[in-house]
């Protein structure tokens, strides 16, 4: 990459990283997209995962202090049974599918009786979404706005949200890292120059939302989220609707079946 293309992408990174550093997320899904549209899939899924590990994992220290570590623990157990099916099944959605299982997770989370909404302090419950959005996370590169809701869901404050979160993130996206960077092999390919970027950018946008969260209230907080969560959502929603019906029409196009 041009240094003015590395320059652009560190201000995008910045900015992201500002917004998952404020809402503990939103930033990811959108710095994936333009990753996507830039590189092949494996090298965007490698400098995605280091981006977010840098990221989140700077959030988390940044805001120790308010890390609730069970629902961690119990997250991570979700994660190492996704891990375990993932690896014996293999399956891969279409991105169509994908898109449309990340938009309508978060309403389906919503659609719950009153009685198991979403709680991270419920045992069956962490391991319940944490096998889930590991298994999103391993099939599209992202957890979605699932993660977001369900930590929405607790009695938690907007500071132990944002730092349980982050451990929780760091985790999946090391997982990914180690997939497509180990398995696949395309580590050799990144820009050993755009990953120091993607790494001190995360880090000073990840810093200077921190003044801002902290002057937030929790009911502020909990409203912008769920306004984030809604709209990204229904972006999944529509774009992955599109393409399923795009698909079949572009594949008659390239038959000679539509004149």
């Amino acid at each position: 990459m041009t240094p003015i293309m590395i320059a652009a992408l560190g201000l995008l990174m910045v900015a992201t990283a500002f917004l998952s550093g404020l809402f503990g997320m939103a930033g990811g899904l959108i710095l994936i997209g333009v990753l996507l549209a830039l590189m092949p899939l494996p090298t965007a899924m490698v400098l995605h995962a280091i981006t977010q590990m840098a990221s989140n994992g700077w959030r988390a220290l940044l805001w120790r202090a308010h890390i609730r570590w069970r629902p961690v623990f119990v997250y991570l157990i979700g994660c190492a049974v996704a891990l375990a099916v993932w690896s014996l099944t293999r399956y891969v959605p279409d991105k169509p599918v994908a898109l449309l299982l990340l938009g309508v997770t978060p309403f389906m989370a919503r659609m719950m009786p009153s009685g198991i909404k979403p709680n991270p302090d419920s045992v069956w419950q962490g391991t319940v979404y944490g096998s889930i959005c590991m298994g999103l996370m391993l099939m599209t590169g992202v957890s979605g706005p699932l993660l977001d809701t369900f930590f929405l869901g607790g009695e938690f404050g907007r500071r132990e949200k944002v730092a349980t979160k982050a451990v929780c993130q760091v985790v999946s996206h090391f997982t990914k890292l180690i997939y497509f960077g180990g398995v696949i092999d395309q580590a050799a390919s990144l820009d050993h120059v755009l990953a120091g970027v993607a790494i001190a950018a995360s880090m000073l946008g990840t810093t200077l939302a921190r003044r801002i969260l902290e002057a937030m209230s929790d009911q502020q907080f909990i409203a912008w989220s769920m306004r984030l969560i809604t709209t990204i959502a229904c972006y999944y929603i529509a774009y992955g609707s599109w393409l399923l019906v795009r698909t079949p029409v572009m594949a008659a196009f390239d038959n000679g079946g539509v004149q």
